[in-house]
């Protein structure tokens, strides 16, 4: 009992002061049964990976370190217990893809970028190391680790339900933010570094941040996987799970708005509108057609739910003479007329912290990027962000090739659907907020394109785990009815 209270005094100075001699010592057992954990059960570490991603962001979480260093160790420790295991089962071959290609695309870009001097201030590589491992090279951690994990139906499945699951937490903390109260850390960020972004009309309205870092890293979230959960119950063909992930997407929805993130508006709407190309069905693509633009002739043209500031919020996304998006294209019109001289951007990693102030691209690094298409042009230039965008692409294209033409089982074509519409609906979020690399985002929605193009290889196991499921389904479904005949009797 002594040697427990000690472990969980050590948890809490951990938790409360970081990494203190204390903690580390009462914490050391722990890790070492952790590593042994990791061996003798491979799929923990995956699972742990997906959950800490997941949570990295939470206000009330405090990370020791970079923010990325979590998820980094992990995907390694991944990556090195699937080399040991190369030898009797080696999945790296399903890596070797479009994805893989458009990755080294971007990575070869950001390669280059170490000798990018346009600050005149020399190379400066450890800024440019932490800037390419987080926007390039984790990219093929992530292709690596979901290619190689994702190895069966059954993982597959557990993964999308324990992604809903981890979506439909975030809308309930969301509630919980809403109608029960914040958490005093939470409290403390909208109070000030989230005032003058979360806190409007006065005070009258609020952006709901649920387990993100921002509003807008939620609500653009919510819309990706709010695409995906609606298709994968449209096409799933087990009751069940498609009345699950139904539900799961009309909660994630309701937190979107709470977010009050209007560009997440645009994303729901283009991720199923992929969703709808992609089915090659009029049956889906009619009735889909009809709904949008019922809803945003709702939004346009009617004053229904002004009553309602999330809506009136939602609203304004269709008003060209939004404050807010006006601020956009100020510092996009400032931005441009510095990198008219440089076509190379001002270098990965530089930043107001690294260039002096009396250099004339200082300014550029200050003005706010607003977006994660405007952050990678500022740092790479146009040449820099025209890779990017041709890289992400061919990732689409990619991914959809393979729905179209290499798979035939409906289910998993729906899979496929559902996260290439999550993923261009990330990338439209992408283009008009800064999401698209922050946590859990990255790993969420370029993890869920590796998937895509693995489905292939499961086919044929998906196959025979569907029938297996419909045939488990069906003998409980008959032993009920015997059971209910017997009792009449």
């Amino acid at each position: 009992m002594l040697l427990f209270l000690l472990f969980l005094l050590a948890i809490y100075e951990f938790v409360h002061a970081g990494f203190s001699k204390f903690a580390i010592i009462c914490i050391l057992p722990v890790v070492v049964l952790y590593i042994y954990a990791t061996f003798r059960w491979k799929m923990l570490t995956f699972w742990t990976l997906i959950f800490v991603n997941y949570f990295l962001q939470m206000k009330d979480v405090h990370i020791p370190g970079p923010m990325s260093l979590p998820c980094e160790l992990l995907e390694l420790i991944l990556l090195a217990i699937a080399i040991l295991d190369a030898r009797e089962d080696s999945r790296f071959g399903r890596s070797v893809n479009m994805m893989m290609l458009a990755i080294l695309i971007w990575m070869g870009l950001c390669c280059i970028e170490v000798f990018n001097n346009t600050c005149g201030l020399g190379m400066n590589v450890s800024a440019w190391f932490t800037a390419t491992r987080l926007i390039a090279l984790q990219l093929v951690w992530i292709l690596l680790v979901f290619s190689i994990y994702i190895s069966s139906p059954k993982i597959l499945m557990t993964y999308l339900k324990v992604w809903a699951l981890l979506s439909l937490f975030s809308a309930f903390w969301t509630y919980k933010q809403q109608y029960i109260g914040m958490t005093d850390q939470e409290r403390w960020w909208l109070d000030s570094k989230g005032r003058v972004t979360h806190i409007l009309n006065g005070g009258t309205l609020i952006r709901y941040f649920s387990t993100f870092n921002d509003a807008a890293s939620y609500g653009c979230n919510a819309a990706a996987a709010a695409t995906a959960f609606i298709v994968f119950g449209i096409t799933n063909t087990i009751k069940r799970a498609k009345l699950f992930f139904l539900l799961v997407s009309a909660a994630v929805i309701w937190g979107m708005f709470a977010s009050g993130t209007r560009t997440a508006i645009f994303s729901l709407g283009a991720g199923l509108a992929t969703f709808v190309l992609l089915s090659k069905s009029a049956k889906i693509a009619v009735p889909f057609s009809i709904a949008f633009v019922l809803f945003a002739s709702f939004l346009m043209f009617t004053n229904i739910g002004d009553g309602n500031q999330q809506i009136r919020r939602m609203r304004s996304a269709f008003d060209k003479n939004d404050a807010s998006a006006n601020v956009r294209d100020i510092n996009k019109d400032a931005i441009r007329k510095y990198i008219a001289e440089a076509p190379w951007g001002i270098g990965l990693g530089m930043s107001a912290e690294n260039i002096p102030a009396n250099n004339k691209y200082r300014t550029l690094s200050m003005i706010p990027p607003d977006s994660e298409y405007v952050f990678i042009w500022v740092h790479t230039g146009p040449i820099g962000v025209t890779v990017f965008a041709c890289c992400m692409a061919l990732i689409f294209i990619g991914g959809c090739y393979v729905v179209l033409f290499k798979l035939k089982n409906k289910t998993l074509m729906g899979i496929g659907a559902g996260l290439c519409g999550a993923f261009v609906a990330i990338n439209l979020g992408g283009y008009a907020n800064q999401v698209l690399y922050q946590y859990p985002n990255g790993l969420t929605f370029f993890g869920g394109m590796a998937i895509v193009y693995i489905l292939p290889y499961l086919e044929p196991e998906w196959i025979e785990y569907e029938e297996m499921r419909k045939a488990q389904i069906g003998e409980r479904k008959r032993l009920r009815q015997e059971k209910k005949l017997a009792s009449r009797v």
